[in-house]
């Protein structure tokens, strides 16, 4: 017997306690050939029992170690210190590893050795396992190690994984092995590959752990590998499932969702992917129903690959076509569910025979699976994804299928969501721009332009608004309002604010009078549109209709602007020197409130002046407070010569430092004065002799105008206006002529009441007066002063 203990020890005992392995090393150390001990009880090699403390740990399934007296085949005692370790199998009860190594001198060489021990035999043990001796040389290995290594033990045993192969399925194995050597340490470590002889690709879970004498010296190594496929699949697939959580539909925008998906896939699973949607779907509308036998139309939406570029797309985002009938597309969407097919297929080949720039791409870039699952949402199909592998060996299997098919549910939702919300930010876009003015009016008062700009944000439209309104006496009316809250609600509730402020002002109420009106509408609207809670009492608010509103009327005779406002940023006034104020007007509450009043101020301005009207979301931003913004519009404003297209143009460059969060409304208005020859006024009498001074006046002055051609029909209107005042109004009474875009006749008088058109019967000896005033006017009507009341009549200018 020698007295060197041999590094390829390797003693195998099965669950029974029977002896399956006596490597040559082992029948060195204890003089035993194979023939005597292979089969027998392990416990005859025993010359004591094992402790009863031992026993004991081995049954709570605790680590333990103790000391072991082996019988020589000569009677000699080796005493070895073994030491046990659980391993967790997941059957319920552990598998024991028991590794030894020899303390006692063996025939007094004083040479200690290494000793392998195992409770269950290798054969039987449902992972890889191997014994390897201080050299990294394997000793022993069970079939599962052996069928992934592709090597049978004879052709392993004595070599290192590096010597046996070049390039083994575990790249990391033998530098893992050789560090659990060199540093005596535990290690685990997770590897992914494929077995020779297999597709699917496998996980591993390896444990390297090191065999110690008493001395800690290392004297071997262990290491066990467990087969985590299911495992590394099911992870594989929440982590996909949770990036596509997190990653698909991020915005309310359909074809960036259909991007989302696109990316998710390719990041996951497949090697390249598209995404069709149905035509209807890409503008928003309701997906058409499917009918077999007809050709569906698509629109290429995303596509994204491993490779940029590879392969070349057959469509690019963007382009639509159709899927042939009787195809693997439509037989798909027809399906519902997910379908996986190979170039080979029979239906494939003629989906392939359809585009020859197809068939070349999949020939070309060996593309050999193919996964095609539909977009459904409530029931409802709205395009297709093609998941395709060319770079990935394996083909998509029927994990991968259903995996596909989670991460579309996702999608499909998410651009359903997407679809609806297009179409219902279009249908507000449509109704809120419709209840915008067109293109303003062209007027002798001001020079009008303006810019409005719908929210950038997810965020539905809003409720801002503005008119410019042509009043009476060539004056105009400027309004700039904001309701509170978005959508298609906030933007009908403007229409109708907007519809109420044109009436109002066609009756010439004064701004605050005009405001107060408008409070109590908004009040009403409240009331009926407001949530039907129980027990609400009938003329309670809820408060959830609400405005801000600005409005100014200037007359371009006076060069006077009057003005209030309800809660509504103030105006900005730019002085033809440059200087721009903001103007001090009362704020006023916002309409709505109700109970409060509102005040009006007038304000001089110079010819040449611009008035600039807007809503909060251009100075008020989350990057800054209403401060800074109305800073930065002060200094954007400071050219008042400049054309005012460019003029807004620059304020907004200038005030928008970011992507708005709000409806913008921007009007600006440069001030003109009307000239003091377009303009005559007279004082009259009131007495019935003052009718035809008054006529010999008016036609006296169209002649000096040269319309000559209007003074039939102006006598008439001045007649019969005098007539009324005189007989009916207060003094002072005065006549005033203006010569604009049309030829305005005006008669004021200081009585409050209002005249009334109305039908006379035959035998009646007035009445007829007013009739014939709006028979030969364009328009007419009357507006209140603070003196009294002023009738007005407009007839064209002659050509």
């Amino acid at each position: 017997m020698t007295g060197r203990v041999p590094e390829d020890l390797a003693v195998v005992v099965d669950a029974g306690g029977a002896v399956l392995v006596w490597s040559a090393g082992a029948r060195q150390l204890l003089g035993y050939e194979p023939a005597e001990v292979v089969g027998r009880a392990a416990r005859l090699l025993l010359a004591a029992e094992l402790p009863a403390s031992a026993r004991r740990h081995v049954a709570d399934g605790r680590r333990w170690s103790t000391e072991v007296a082996l019988r020589h085949r000569s009677g000699d005692r080796v005493v070895v210190r073994l030491q046990g370790t659980p391993l967790d199998t997941g059957a319920g009860r552990p598998l024991w590893l028991v590794t030894g190594a020899a303390r006692a001198p063996l025939s007094g060489s004083g040479q200690p050795g290494a000793a392998i021990l195992w409770d269950y035999t290798l054969a039987q043990l449902p992972m890889p396992v191997a014994i390897y001796d201080r050299r990294a040389r394997l000793v022993a290995a069970n079939e599962s190690m052996t069928r992934i290594m592709g090597l049978s033990v004879a052709e392993m045993r004595g070599k290192s994984l590096y010597e046996i192969e070049s390039n083994p399925p575990f790249d990391e194995y033998d530098r893992l092995q050789r560090q659990a050597l060199r540093t005596g340490r535990t290690i685990f470590h997770e590897q992914h590959g494929q077995a020779p002889g297999e597709t699917r690709k496998h996980a591993w879970s390896m444990y390297f752990s090191p065999l110690k004498d008493e001395d800690g010296t290392v004297q071997g190594l262990s290491a066990v590998v467990f087969d985590t496929t299911a495992q590394y699949w099911a992870r594989r697939h929440l982590a996909v499932l949770n990036d596509a959580s997190m990653r698909i539909g991020s915005t309310l925008d359909v074809t960036r969702t259909a991007e989302e998906l696109a990316e998710v896939a390719v990041a996951g699973f497949a090697d390249f992917v598209t995404v069709d949607l149905l035509e209807s779907v890409v503008l928003g509308d309701e997906p058409e129903p499917l009918r077999p036998g007809e050709p569906v139309a698509v629109r290429r939406t995303a596509q994204r690959s491993v490779l940029p570029g590879c392969p070349e797309a057959v469509a690019r985002p963007g382009d639509a076509f159709r899927y042939p009938v009787d195809t693997p597309p439509m037989r798909t969407l027809l399906a519902g569910h997910g379908t996986c097919h190979r170039p080979g297929d029979p239906g494939m080949q003629e989906w392939l025979r359809t585009s020859q720039a197809r068939a070349e791409s999949v020939a070309r870039h060996m593309i050999h699976s193919v996964l095609l699952v539909p977009l459904r949402a409530r029931g409802v199909t709205l395009g297709l994804a093609h998941f395709l592998r060319h770079r990935t060996p394996e083909s998509f299997t029927e994990d991968d299928q259903r995996l596909a098919e989670e991460i579309v549910a996702r999608a499909a939702v998410s651009v359903d969501n997407a679809r609806r919300y297009t179409r219902e930010r279009r249908t507000a876009l449509a109704l809120q721009r419709s209840l915008l003015p067109g293109r303003p009016p062209g007027l002798a008062a001001t020079e009008v332009a303006y810019r409005y700009l719908p929210t950038g944000s997810g965020a539905d439209v809003g409720g801002d608004w503005f008119d410019v309104i042509p009043l009476s006496g060539a004056r105009v009316a400027l309004v700039v309002g904001d309701v509170v809250g978005h959508g298609i609600r906030a933007s009908a509730t403007m229409g109708r604010l907007r519809t109420t402020v044109r009436t109002l002002a066609d009756v010439d109420l004064a701004p605050d009078e005009l405001l107060t009106q408008l409070d109590d509408l908004v009040i009403r609207l409240d009331r009926e549109e407001g949530p039907e809670v129980p027990g609400r009492a009938e003329a309670a608010s809820s408060g959830e209709i609400g405005a801000t509103c600005l409005y100014a009327v200037y007359d371009p005779v006076s060069r006077r602007c009057t003005m209030a406002r309800a809660g509504h940023p103030p105006p900005a006034l730019v002085t033809p020197d440059g200087r721009v104020r903001f103007l001090d007007l009362p704020a006023g509450p916002p309409l709505g409130l109700g109970g409060l009043p509102f005040e009006s101020v007038d304000v001089e301005l110079a010819e040449g002046s611009v008035l600039a009207l807007y809503t909060d979301g251009l100075v008020e931003t989350a990057g800054h407070d209403i401060e800074v913004g109305l800073g930065l519009l002060r200094r954007a404003l400071a050219d008042p010569a400049a054309p005012l297209e460019e003029t807004c143009e620059h304020v907004l460059r200038t005030v928008l430092t970011d992507r708005p969060a709000d409806d913008i409304v921007l009007l600006l208005a440069r001030t003109s004065a009307l000239d003091a020859s377009k303009v005559r006024t007279w004082q009259l009498p009131q007495h019935p002799s003052a009718v035809a001074g008054a006529r010999k006046m008016a036609c006296e002055q169209l002649a000096a105008w040269g319309l000559a051609d209007a003074a039939f029909a102006t006598e008439l209107i001045v007649s019969e206006l005098v007539t009324n005042a005189v007989r009916y109004g207060d003094g002072p009474i005065t006549l005033r002529l203006i010569r604009d875009a049309s030829l305005i006749c005006e008669v004021s008088d200081g009585s409050s009441t209002a005249p009334h058109l109305r039908r006379a019967r035959v035998y009646d000896e007035g009445g007829r007066g007013l009739l014939l005033v709006a028979q030969i006017s364009e328009r007419w009507g009357t507006r209140q002063t603070p003196t009294g009341k002023t009738i007005w009549a407009e007839q064209p200018l002659p050509a």
